[in-house]
């Protein structure tokens, strides 16, 4: 069989490979940023203190499109040694992803756990103010719920005493007046009675079988790349190939 043939059908494959590696790298990209911008004071429900997860997504992201160019390059530039740089960055990629995925489905109660007492945190320390209580705000508006099992968590919270269940809870704002929310026998009627963090964690368990899916899916994809790549590096290696 010819040489030539075999690496410039191999070539193709590796570089339509490193095409889909880049844009998943941009994907990674957006997502952060997207992530940073509309979705920080949620995140600071899930987690105790700052999180940086948006920051490795952008990082990551931006690593795997600089490495994506680099396995075109490499690619089309026929060296043994570059392709074998890449197929390195490929295995820790596919372990860094792989141990992630684990973690995260591993530790998926734990993180329920946090959000939980997060949660509960900002609701006894609510003030209607500060970053922690916005999210709150915004998360018992879409979700449609209210305090962290239902509303009477709110009877605990420091803002009841003076201003009653925030007016975040009422299923018709028009009809939810600051007294009504201070009374607790008229209040019911006015919010919504489903907790929020049942309807966050059923969210959760309902969709971890995909994410973990996904998440796998894409880790193990990643040893087609570097498969291509120790194929192509050594195919020219042994017979001296190179692009001029």
């Amino acid at each position: 069989m010819e040489t030539k043939p075999v690496i410039t059908c191999l070539k193709t494959l590796l570089i339509v490979y490193s095409f889909v590696f880049w844009i998943t790298g941009a994907i990674l990209l957006a997502v952060g940023v997207w992530g940073k911008l509309m979705l920080g004071p949620y995140i600071s429900l899930i987690a105790d203190n700052s999180t940086n997860a948006p920051y490795v997504l952008i990082g990551t992201g931006t690593v795997i499109i600089v490495f994506g160019l680099f396995g075109c390059f490499a690619t089309c530039r026929g060296s043994p040694w570059m392709l074998k740089l890449y197929a390195m960055f490929l295995s820790l990629v596919f372990l860094a992803e792989l141990v992630a995925g684990i973690s995260g489905f591993v530790f998926r109660h734990e993180i329920k756990g946090t959000f939980r007492r997060t949660y509960t945190d900002a609701v006894l320390n609510y003030n209607a103010e500060d970053e922690a209580s916005r999210a709150v705000d915004n998360l018992q508006h879409r979700l449609r719920c209210c305090g962290v099992y239902n509303y009477t968590s709110w009877f605990a919270s420091v803002y009841y005493p003076s201003n009653g269940i925030p007016p975040s809870c009422c299923f018709n704002s028009s009809d939810c007046n600051p007294d009504d929310l201070r009374n607790a026998t008229v209040a019911p009627s006015k919010v919504y009675h489903q907790g929020c963090f049942e309807l966050v964690t059923s969210f959760m368990e309902t969709n971890m079988a995909i994410i973990a899916g996904v998440t796998f899916g894409i880790a193990f994809s990643q040893l087609i790349g570097m498969l291509l790549a120790c194929c192509l590096s050594r195919i020219i290696t042994a017979n001296q190939y190179e692009m001029v």
